[in-house]
């Protein structure tokens, strides 16, 4: 499946929801004539109001509804790009609003339908009042609107992580080979995609057994250096990753090519042990180099020597069991 905010529509602006009601609405009225005519515009651009913003909010999934996962990511997502929101909670207001806004349209329109009556002049005087309260709604709601479409542009971009599918995080300073080592065991060439609220690329790669899926998240910029020199909103995106995880490889370089020294590594092991409630494998790669440090496993992806067997730790630890169909036995 996609993500939940993949197939979200354009959102319009106010003056957009405006303009297409009461043009609707003066196509209805030179249809008819006098009474009739103001009736049927009155009925038209609520109807046109009424509809347009309730599928705004319709067209947004229930973020009750939605894996811990994707709600701290979409958190994470909107705090960071849309100036002075308070992420979910604020989306929430927003739509909301727009909520309020779609029934006060066709209340107004309850209300005038009853004034409607007598000669034509009245009428459209009456319709016009009408008019101008159904505007006078939808502009009350236009920084709203403006709200849900900046939610909507940012969250639509994310990655294809999938809560669903068993997940190995792949963890490490930079340099360490956590890329060269999806990429070997995965087809993450090409499946690169960037958070929206930072330079830092996610890489997703998939690999198959036993007709199952598991997914293999390397996350450079966000678990590659200690929890303090992190933001609010990264730390907030390790929170979702934290959802997401099933394992977590951590991949350290005992020869210190990396440019990092190993206790400095370590440490972030330590704290990557600490915050993840899921198995943590330490994983020494270039072990062609240096295998001076106390790890799970040893391997060397450029030399392609126990790439697999690291693999294959990493699902072991996963232990992901499909839900059978219940036989009934």
């Amino acid at each position: 499946m996609s993500h939940p905010f993949e197939d979200l529509p354009t959102t319009p602006t106010a003056e957009e929801v405006i303009d297409k009601a009461f043009s609707r609405a003066a196509r209805a009225g030179r249809a008819k004539s006098g009474l009739e005519a103001q009736q049927s515009m009155l009925q038209t651009a609520a109807n046109i109001v009424s509809d347009n913003l309730e599928n705004v909010v319709t067209a947004w999934p229930d973020v009750d509804t939605l894996d811990p996962f994707y709600v701290e990511l979409a958190d994470a997502v909107v705090t960071s790009n849309v100036e002075g929101e308070g992420g979910v909670d604020a989306l929430r207001q927003h739509l909301s609003e727009v909520t309020w806004a779609s029934r006060k349209a066709k209340e107004i329109e309850s209300e005038y339908q009853g004034r409607l009556r007598g000669d034509a002049d009245t009428a459209r005087k009456l319709r016009k009042q009408a008019f101008a309260r159904i505007a006078d709604v939808v502009e009350e709601v236009e920084d709203d609107l403006a709200g849900v479409s900046a939610a909507r542009d940012a969250l639509r971009d994310l990655p294809d992580i999938r809560p669903d599918e068993p997940a190995i995080v792949v963890a490490g300073y930079p340099n360490v080979g956590k890329s060269s080592f999806v990429n070997a065991v995965t087809n993450a060439r090409g499946e690169i995609a960037s958070y929206p609220f930072t330079t830092t690329q996610i890489d997703v790669g998939h690999v198959e057994r036993d007709h199952i899926t598991y997914q293999l998240v390397d996350t450079p910029g966000l678990l590659d250096r200690r929890p303090e020199e992190r933001n609010d909103i990264e730390s907030q995106a390790v929170s979702a990753l934290e959802h997401l995880a099933d394992a977590v490889l951590v991949i350290v370089d005992a020869s210190g090519e990396c440019g990092y020294p190993l206790e400095v590594q370590l440490e972030l092991r330590d704290d990557v042990a600490d915050r993840f409630d899921v198995p943590v494998l330490t994983v020494c790669n270039k072990s062609d180099r240096s295998t001076d440090v106390e790890a799970d496993h040893y391997m060397s992806v450029t030399e392609d020597d126990n790439v697999d067997g690291v693999l294959d730790a990493a699902i072991d630890a996963v232990g992901y069991e499909p839900e059978l169909p219940f036989d009934g036995e």
